[in-house]
């Protein structure tokens, strides 16, 4: 950030009285620029025992599959984001159930939440952003296609919790090489 948005000033890094992290701080009308994570916030859609997926017309990760997923905006619940973002990537309609999923993604400042909800029809097509969208049984899924680790990390709980007949929330956090060696996983 090189110019603060209330005033049009060149902002400094500095750490703000009361807090420890540096900020962008406005030194002409005191302004303090905070930046912090985005909420990417999407569903399991799920009909009988298949999954809906879409495949992505954008990049990142253009022609891969991912669940249908985005950033939440303001004035929103997380619900209300994933039921948009669903509609919005898939054409589809949803009754969201149960937060299921929570990854902290924090070398890119995000933070990935996966409700788990119910397909309300199969009248599902692709959106804006997506190639195609389609339903897939576990043993169906294209595992070696999927976009992004999150959504791997979802689907693998998913299908375990599933497995075992019953549903509880996740919190997991994919972090870089040089952090740990593979992603941290918690229950």
């Amino acid at each position: 950030m090189k110019y603060c948005s209330e005033c049009g000033a060149m902002v400094e890094l500095a750490i703000p009285a009361g807090d420890s992290l540096l900020r962008h701080v406005c030194p002409r009308c005191g302004t303090i620029h905070y930046q912090n994570p985005k909420l990417v916030v999407g569903c399991i859609a799920e009909w009988q025992d298949r999954i809906l997926l879409c495949r992505r017309s954008i990049e990142p990760r253009y022609g891969l599959w991912t669940l249908p997923a985005g950033f939440m905006e303001n004035g929103e619940s997380t619900a209300q984001a994933a039921t948009r973002e669903t509609f919005e990537e898939a054409c589809a309609r949803v009754e969201i159930e149960q937060l299921f999923s929570l990854v902290n993604v924090p070398h890119i400042n995000q933070v990935h939440l996966f409700y788990r909800a119910r397909l309300l029809d199969t009248g599902f097509a692709a959106g804006l952003e997506t190639l195609e969208a389609a339903l897939f049984r576990e043993e169906e899924l294209p595992w070696q296609s999927l976009a992004f680790q999150s959504v791997t990390l979802c689907l693998q709980a998913y299908f375990a919790d599933r497995r075992q007949g019953r549903f509880r929330l996740h919190e997991d956090a994919i972090l870089r090489r040089h952090e740990q060696p593979s992603a941290h996983r918690r229950a």
